[in-house]
C-alpha cells in the first residue's frame, strides 16, 4: 500500500495517508494514457471552421463570355474554384471531432497516470484547503511552503470558488474538483497536490 506525506498549509508533514492501491498502485499503462490524452485534446476542438463551396459562393449567375470566338478558355461562372473569389474545394466544414473511450478504459488511464505521479514524487497531500475570501497571495505562500512553484494541479473534494478565485490570477495553476480529474491535467502538471478530502473523493469515484 502506498504511502504519501500529509502536510499542513505552512508546508510542515504532519503524518502520512495510506492510499488505495488499486487507484494510486496499479500497472501504469502509457497506451491507454496516450489515447486518454488525444481524446481529451480532440474534444477540446471546435469544429466551426467553414468555407463556402461554389454552390454557396454569392454572385456567378451569368456566363462570364460566350463559349465560343473569344479565344479564351470557357467558363461557365466566376465562382468556379479555379476563379479568385470562386468557391473552395474540399474545404473544412463544421464538424465534431470528440469521441469517447470504454469507460473502463478511462479509468484505467487516470489511475496510471495518478500511480505515475506517486512513482515519480510529483504527489502531494495537503491536510485542508479553504480560504473565508478569496486571496491570492495567500495562495501563493501555501504553494511556496509546499515547494510547488512551478505547473500546480490542486484538487479538491468539491467545488471550491474561494479557492478557484485565489488561484485564477498565478500562473501555471490549476484547481479541479476530484470528479473531473483528467489524465491530460495529471500529466500536464509538474506538481500534483490533493487534499485529504480529494484523496476520499476520488477514491469513492474511481475505485
Amino acid at each position: 500500500m502506498p504511502k504519501v506525506a500529509l502536510y499542513n498549509t505552512q508546508g510542515d508533514q504532519v503524518g502520512e495517508v495510506d492510499l488505495n492501491p488499486s487507484i494510486f498502485d496499479v500497472d501504469v499503462n502509457e497506451t491507454l494514457m496516450h489515447n486518454a490524452v488525444l481524446m481529451h485534446l480532440a474534444n477540446r476542438r471546435q469544429g466551426n471552421a467553414s468555407t463556402k463551396t461554389r454552390a454557396e459562393v454569392r454572385g456567378g449567375g451569368r456566363k462570364p463570355w460566350r463559349q465560343k470566338g473569344t479565344g479564351r478558355a470557357r467558363h461557365g461562372t466566376i465562382r468556379s474554384p479555379l476563379w479568385v473569389g470562386g468557391g473552395i474545394t474540399f474545404g473544412p466544414h463544421p464538424r465534431d471531432f470528440g469521441y469517447t473511450m470504454p469507460k473502463k478504459a478511462k479509468r484505467l488511464a487516470i489511475k496510471s497516470a495518478l500511480t505515475s505521479k506517486v512513482k515519480s514524487g510529483s504527489l502531494k497531500i495537503l491536510e485542508q484547503l479553504g480560504f473565508q475570501e478569496p486571496k491570492t497571495k495567500e495562495m501563493a505562500q501555501l504553494l511556496g511552503n509546499l515547494k510547488a512553484p512551478k505547473k500546480v494541479l490542486v484538487v479538491t473534494g468539491e467545488p471550491d470558488n474561494m479557492v478557484v478565485k485565489s488561484a485564477r490570477n498565478i500562473p501555471g495553476v490549476k484547481i479541479l474538483p476530484a470528479y473531473q480529474l483528467n489524465v491530460y491535467d495529471i500529466l500536464n502538471c509538474e506538481n500534483l497536490i490533493l487534499t485529504q478530502e480529494a484523496v476520499n473523493r476520488a477514491e469513492e469515484v474511481f475505485s
